[in-house]
């Protein structure tokens, strides 16, 4: 798998900060749910900044969650699009439901 040059400077600044070396997969998890609040909070707020602050960090730690599992963020991105791409379902109450 080729890595893409928009992920580079998050891998950078994980790996520069030490996160890679003395963080592990359950703390960026805790960190992601954190990140996770925020953006229900500034989605409650209709503050339209701290929703895109928040969904940028959500990426950030998603990206060393990846990390963690061996996994650039890349490949879980293209293997997610590759599943719902093919998916059939329709929209309920703004929520797209797929078919069983």
């Amino acid at each position: 798998m080729e890595l893409t040059n928009e992920f580079q400077p998050i891998r950078a600044w994980a790996a520069d900060k030490g996160i890679y070396a003395k963080g592990d997969i359950k703390t960026q998890y805790l960190k992601l749910m954190e990140e996770s609040g925020e953006l229900a909070e500034a989605i409650i707020k209709g503050d339209d900044d701290e929703i895109q602050d928040a969904i940028g960090d959500m990426v950030v730690v998603l990206t060393s969650i990846a990390h963690f599992n061996y996994t650039p963020i890349e490949e879980c991105i293209n293997s997610a699009y590759g599943v719902i791409s093919k998916r059939k379902g329709k929209m309920i109450n703004g929520s797209f439901v797929k078919n069983k």
